[in-house]
């Protein structure tokens, strides 16, 4: 019970952070630092790494990652831990309505990199604006949840070091190429991420 307690604090504090990011990015603070780290990133990242940045955001949609928490959740085999989509779902319509409310403009198309003609279902609801990042969203959640679940399991410290390694580092490439893509700013990234933690500490009740 403690523990669930815990989790949830950990959620609010989560939240917290998001609304006065938020209310940040509606005064337009960091939007002058948005367009410069976005031509710093791509001026440094070459083209090449496109289309694996691409591959990423892919990965990253909503289609995708829905499948793997159904999988993480029948591996869990508690009927409670479906429950863990009432979170999921609902952080989805706060960032839908987030796009839709806050008027936050994504980078323009002259920024735009992505590799490839196909893209899921999921990314034609466009609100209109792009704050916050659902990508981000969804990384930082099932990241988090990933973490959570290796730690848990009955193996040699070394392997979950270096499999909670290769998760962050998965996320940090999935971040880094919304921006570098012209998918998104920073700050939606950020804004993104912080939604995606509050949601995944909130779930920890359930799993």
């Amino acid at each position: 019970m403690k523990k669930k307690v815990f989790y949830v604090f950990l959620s609010l504090i989560f939240l917290s952070a998001f609304i006065f990011f938020s209310y940040l990015v509606k005064k337009e603070v960091f939007q002058q630092f948005d367009f410069d780290f976005t031509v710093k990133l791509q001026n440094h990242l070459p083209k090449k790494y496109d289309s694996y940045l691409s591959a990423l955001s892919l990965i990253g949609s909503f289609e995708i990652l829905s499948l793997l928490i159904i999988f993480l959740v029948l591996i869990r085999r508690k009927i409670i831990s479906f429950l863990i989509f009432i979170p999921f779902i609902g952080t989805h319509l706060i960032e839908i309505f987030g796009k839709a409310l806050l008027r936050h403009p994504g980078p323009p198309f002259i920024f735009f990199r992505y590799s490839y003609d196909f893209i899921f279902p999921s990314s034609y609801v466009k609100p209109g604006y792009s704050y916050p990042s659902g990508h981000s969203l969804r990384a930082a959640f099932i990241a988090i949840i990933i973490v959570y679940l290796i730690n848990k399991l009955k193996i040699k410290f070394i392997w979950k070091i270096l499999i909670n390694f290769l998760v962050f580092l998965i996320l940090i490439l999935m971040l880094v190429s919304r921006i570098s893509l012209g998918e998104h700013w920073l700050s939606d990234v950020i804004g993104g991420s912080l939604l995606g933690l509050t949601t995944a500490f909130f779930s920890f009740i359930f799993i």
